[in-house]
């Protein structure tokens, strides 16, 4: 069992032999304090699960009403519908959220993470950055007995529930679409094998293959960080295969418009030439010509069952780690882009 006991200043100066004023001016960084003693401080503070106090003392043995929300990256259509999921269920249950980005760098992650337990969140909404790796950076919040529940892209942990699609079936049906239309040299443009969303959407992705007696080529796996530069490169890369692909699956959408622009401003027919999928059903799939096909997936929805779920916990009706995951539905979306009709 996960021990809630507070750590306080007193405890920190027992430890290094100070005083409970020396220590409290460390952690002010009063100048007073020299430098060394103020990292000695600093140092067995983190150590020992110290939560730097940025509200008032007497929050110390009381809830914050507040809930703590990482994600990749602000500028996301999906990640948009998500936070509007739930910061509904949250005001409605008159909760407030502290939101931060990750920037897809796991160092970041973990600086917002601190940066949360400090804050004193009541609980945490992760969708992890691109190279996270591992869970020990949550260690912090779990050991004062702080839920941690992951979305869309999860970790594996017996504390931490995951609010995600069936991301393997939704890479089997963007590539059996591509299939049933007569593809038969299909690229996969994914990201970090790490994340779960990525490597289920490749099992996905090669099952539908061997299904249809095509053998994996690994190289028309392209492994990259699924932004807008990258489907620029992947684009130019396709340019240089002989023979070009006749079907091509992006696993973002954003990716995917761009690799189609650069591939038509260099003579390629969408989809007379090579058919494109995407994923996520972002505002662009509707807005570039031809129109993208993709797999569509409740942002809103899960927005609004990851903060339920927590809330339930926090408020007593419901253990967090009643169910380890929670799947949601996705949805092909078939437009001009993919239907090529090449049988």
């Amino acid at each position: 069992m996960y021990s809630e006991k507070e750590v306080t200043i007193y405890d920190i100066a027992k430890r290094l032999d100070l005083s409970a004023t020396t220590v409290s001016r460390g952690l002010k960084d009063n100048p007073a304090i020299s430098k060394k003693t103020k990292k000695r401080i600093t140092d067995v503070a983190v150590e020992m699960g110290y939560r730097f106090n940025t509200f008032a003392s007497n929050l110390r043995s009381k809830r914050t009403n507040t809930i703590g929300v990482i994600i990749p990256r602000m500028n996301s259509s999906f990640m948009s519908d998500v936070l509007a999921g739930m910061e509904k269920v949250a005001n409605e249950a008159n909760y407030n959220l502290i939101i931060s980005q990750s920037l897809e760098s796991a160092d970041k992650e973990a600086v917002n993470i601190k940066t949360m337990f400090n804050n004193r969140v009541d609980g945490l909404m992760v969708s992890v950055a691109y190279n996270t790796n591992g869970v020990s950076q949550f260690e912090m919040l779990l050991q004062k007995g702080v839920p941690v529940l992951f979305f869309d892209r999860t970790l594996d942990h017996p504390m931490c529930p995951g609010i995600i699609i069936d991301n393997q079936k939704s890479g089997y049906l963007a590539t059996r679409h591509l299939l049933d239309q007569g593809c038969k040299n299909i690229i996969h443009i994914t990201g970090n094998q790490e994340r779960n969303v990525y490597s289920e959407r490749q099992k996905g992705y090669e099952s539908a293959l061997a299904e249809a007696g095509i053998e994996l080529n690994k190289d028309q796996t392209f492994v990259t960080m699924l932004d807008e530069q990258a489907g620029i490169d992947c684009a130019e890369q396709i340019l240089k295969m002989s023979p070009l692909p006749d079907g091509v699956f992006v696993d973002n959408d954003n990716c995917a418009a761009n690799c189609m622009m650069k591939l038509m401003d260099s003579g390629i027919k969408i989809p007379e030439d090579i058919a494109f999928i995407g994923f996520n059903n972002d505002p662009i799939s509707k807005i570039i010509r031809p129109a993208l096909s993709t797999i569509s997936y409740p942002g809103v929805e899960m927005g609004q069952i990851a903060a339920r779920k927590l809330i339930s916990h926090l408020n007593g009706q419901q253990n967090i780690n009643s169910t380890n995951s929670i799947v949601l539905r996705s949805e092909l979306i078939v437009r001009d882009s993919s239907l090529c009709n090449r049988l």
